[in-house]
């Protein structure tokens, strides 16, 4: 099957891409509200893009009225906000935090999630994600005519649950089994991290 992406519509464009570049990871983003209200909404068009300086990137699109979205409003607002790597435990919430709301209304009332203070941070991180990441509006690109943007996020921190580092000839390893993290698959699809394995890089 060979696919021309100039005669499909932007709509099949984005199943088939979906579909295909799997497994993606999950950035489950915490931001501010204009109020002061705290938002969280999950992105899978998401990745690290640079280690220096320590950059993460997240596309975000618009709302189906054509607003922009709350988080992309946020982030660009130039405030603190939290990237969390979620768990596959946390998969029930995470899809739920995805409904869309009325700006300034919270996905954190959904399911009464606890907060837990991130110091350095002007906002508070989720109490129980295992991996968060501090983070401060870096760069933005707009691209194509539906105006998705690139929005990239400057690494100001990182919490890890003590339970998954390990340090060994002073490198800090994170045990991926036990961190656990679900992934976006195609459709209403989600993975899971079932197995592990290392190879030896070459020379």
């Amino acid at each position: 099957m060979i696919v021309d992406f100039n005669s499909i519509s932007p709509s099949n464009g984005y199943h088939l891409l979906t579909q295909t570049i799997i497994p993606r990871p999950i950035a489950w983003i915490l931001s501010e509200n204009e109020d002061g209200s705290l938002n969280l909404a999950p992105f899978s068009f998401f990745n690290a893009v640079c280690s220096d300086p320590p950059l993460l990137m997240v596309s975000i699109g618009k709302k189906p009225s054509g607003e922009i979205k709350d988080t992309r409003r946020n982030i660009l607002s130039g405030r603190d906000f939290v990237i969390h790597i979620a768990s596959l435990t946390q998969a029930q919430v995470l899809s739920r935090s995805a409904a869309t709301l009325v700006y300034g209304d919270s996905e954190l009332e959904i399911d009464d999630l606890a907060l837990e203070t991130f110091a350095g941070c002007s906002i508070p991180r989720l109490a129980d994600s295992s991996v968060a990441y501090h983070c401060k509006f870096y760069d933005s690109h707009i691209i194509g005519p539906s105006e998705q943007a690139i929005l990239y996020a400057e690494v100001i921190q990182l919490y890890v649950n003590d339970d998954m580092v390990n340090v060994s000839n002073e490198r800090t390893v994170i045990d991926a089994d036990k961190m656990s993290p679900l992934s976006r698959l195609g459709g209403a699809n989600y993975g899971a991290l079932k197995e592990s394995f290392s190879l030896k890089r070459p020379k």
